[in-house]
């Protein structure tokens, strides 16, 4: 994995998270629209080489600005998807994206950057205040970034702490329907169905049709080969690679759900009718908004439980 030096922004390889010298911290964030990327942090190296400057002095205020606070909290590594993949590489794009939650999931420290929220974003409706708002809680390779890391950090459009993960547990499941306990790490992701973890990413966006089903490969647990201009053909695939791993039977448990008023019905369960019609499949569903969140938040499904193994 490449890793930017905090001090002078420069990038370094290292082959896994493990052999980092003392640790790293991690950004998460929402894209814009002239972000850093990694060849124009390698043109900025061998520039500031030939000038004598540091080039974290010259860096885009993103970058340099996480670089800063990570020195702060005596953290000699960061490191930033805008500039620590080289994506015009297919091969390292895939393994980054792979390695994703393995990354987040490894990091002393998580910094979640909320462009839109000010340091004041926070009031006594703290359901409409700028935090809760935020379109980080939108975005889909979010949802694994606030899962996997254990340490989240929180910080304001002009970079100021806002509190973390833990402090504000319950108004982020409140936000992102995630339960409290899963962001709190007192319960495993695997403990929840295939369905409920689905419905977690509900709404979300991504810039890729293809990243709605490649950033939840951490959270189930899987990895698959990123071909991006398949469509949604790519959230069929992931469904596929579950399967191969997970007896859980709510993957099917998508779409609207009627009613049978039918007084005749002998069982309960059997007044309730899966509607599957609306997708050519039948069986997998089209995308994650076809989980619907569960309105009480309370109810769980079955949990995932692995294959057993052929004699």
């Amino acid at each position: 994995m490449w890793l930017l030096s905090t001090d002078r922004a420069e990038l370094h390889y290292y082959h896994s998270p493990e052999d980092v010298p003392g640790g790293y911290a991690i950004l998460s964030h929402v894209w814009g629209k002239d972000e850093q990327l990694f060849k124009a942090t390698q043109k900025l190296k061998k520039q500031c080489d030939k000038d004598r400057t540091n080039p974290r002095d010259h860096c885009s205020e993103k970058v340099r600005q996480i670089c800063i606070i990570a020195e702060k909290d005596d953290m000699r590594w960061v490191w930033n998807d805008t500039c620590c993949i080289n994506k015009d590489s297919s091969a390292e794009l895939s393994e980054g994206i792979n390695s994703m939650y393995r990354y987040y999931a490894l990091a002393a420290v998580c910094y979640a950057y909320l462009a839109d929220v000010p340091s004041d974003g926070f009031s006594d409706d703290i359901i409409k205040a700028p935090f809760a708002k935020s379109k980080w809680h939108k975005r889909g390779w979010t949802l694994q970034e606030l899962i996997a890391a254990t340490v989240v950090e929180f910080i304001s459009a002009d970079w100021r702490k806002l509190g973390t993960k833990m402090e504000h547990a319950g108004l982020l499941s409140r936000i992102t329907k995630i339960p409290a306990e899963v962001l709190l790490m007192e319960q495993p992701v695997r403990r929840y169905s295939i369905a409920q973890r689905m419905s977690w990413a509900y709404k979300r966006e991504t810039t890729r049709v293809e990243d709605r089903a490649y950033s939840l490969m951490g959270i189930f647990a899987v990895n698959m080969m990123t071909i991006y201009g398949e469509g949604e053909r790519a959230f069929q695939r992931l469904q596929e690679e579950i399967m191969k791993q997970s007896i859980d039977p709510s993957l099917f448990a998508w779409g609207a759900f009627h009613r049978i008023t039918d007084n005749h019905t002998r069982y309960p369960l059997a007044r309730l009718v899966h509607e599957h019609t609306e997708y050519k499949s039948y069986l997998l569903a089209a995308s994650p908004d076809d989980f619907l969140p569960l309105h009480s938040g309370k109810t769980t499904f079955l949990p995932s439980l692995p294959r057993a193994e052929s004699p």
